[in-house]
Parts: structure tokens; sequence; C-alpha cells
């Protein structure tokens, strides 16, 4: 508690909490596009089963986007908090 107070009085914990949400978008943000390129390839390789992995890729992505939405949101709860 007390580093943290050292950390908030010299200002370092707002620049730790804005480095560390914009850490978070760019890792969710190349997670996404691997993930897209990835089943991209594999629609490539089996086109008849397209469905099942668009499907896979909407789920996948979406739980790429929760863990980011939590990483940012704790971000900002250290910097207003």
């Amino acid at each position: 508690m007390l580093l943290l107070a050292l950390l908030e009085a010299a200002g370092i914990a707002k620049l730790g909490a804005s480095i560390g949400a914009g850490i978070a978008a760019i890792g969710a943000g190349l997670g996404i596009g691997r993930i897209g390129s990835s089943a991209m390839e594999a629609i490539a390789r089996q086109p008849e089963s397209t469905g099942d992995i668009r499907t896979n890729m909407i789920i996948a992505a979406g739980f790429v986007e929760g863990v980011a939405l939590f990483a940012v949101i704790v971000c900002l709860l250290c910097l207003f908090l």
C-alpha cells in the first residue's frame, strides 16, 4: 500500500496504467488478426467446413476481446482509484 502511494505521488502509476491499457489493446488486435489469418487458411484448405471454422473463429475472437476488455478496465481502475 505504501509503495502504491509513493508511485501515485510520483505520477508513475498513471503512466503505467496508460501503457498497460495500450499494450492490452495492441495484444487484442494482434490476437484477433492471427485468429482471422488462421481461419482463412483453414477455409482455403477445407472449403466444405466454412461454417464450423467461422463459428469457432467468432467465439475465439470474442474471448480475446473479453480478456482485453478486462485488462483495460483494470488499467482504468488503477488510473482513477
